[in-house]
């Protein structure tokens, strides 16, 4: 063999290695692809659950358990808006709760109005029991003179 052919020889050698590590590159990203499709797409409540923001989630969970199958028909409705892009905003949990009830769904939710007192959260309930309070011992000591 000459000198050229050893040379031309070595030139496919090194080209058919590279063939081969391209052509195993690929079937691994191929592989690879299968898997990333079947990521799972997110159900209709982790979209919803995305949207949503301040007291959204409390609000959402109340209305699952006071009313489930109606509740499921609704976030069904959401995130299909929300996939759409009608509904881009961050939905709090007033106006979770108004949709609700605008579409007849009476979701009880628990509140508390808190006040300051003396530098404190005191509960509007335990400061009109405290208020009460006061007013009966008022009147306790005036009328025992």
């Amino acid at each position: 063999m000459t000198k050229e052919d050893k040379e031309l020889e070595l030139l496919k050698a090194k080209r058919l290695l590279e063939m081969k590590k391209n052509i195993s590159q690929r079937q691994r990203s191929e592989e690879s692809k299968p898997k990333d499709s079947q990521v799972k797409t997110p159900s209709p409540r982790e979209i919803v659950v995305k949207q949503l923001g301040y007291r959204g989630l409390e609000v959402l969970e109340e209305a699952e358990a006071q009313f489930p199958e109606e509740t499921r028909i609704v976030i069904a409705k959401l995130a299909e808006l929300i996939q759409v892009g009608e509904i881009a905003e961050i939905i709090d949990g007033g106006k979770l709760l108004t949709l609700f009830r605008s579409l007849g769904i009476r979701v009880r939710v628990q509140t508390s109005i808190n006040i300051e007192q003396d530098g404190k959260l005191v509960s509007w309930s335990d400061k009109l029991k405290g208020t009460r309070n006061a007013e009966s011992q008022e009147t306790h000591t005036d009328e025992n003179p």
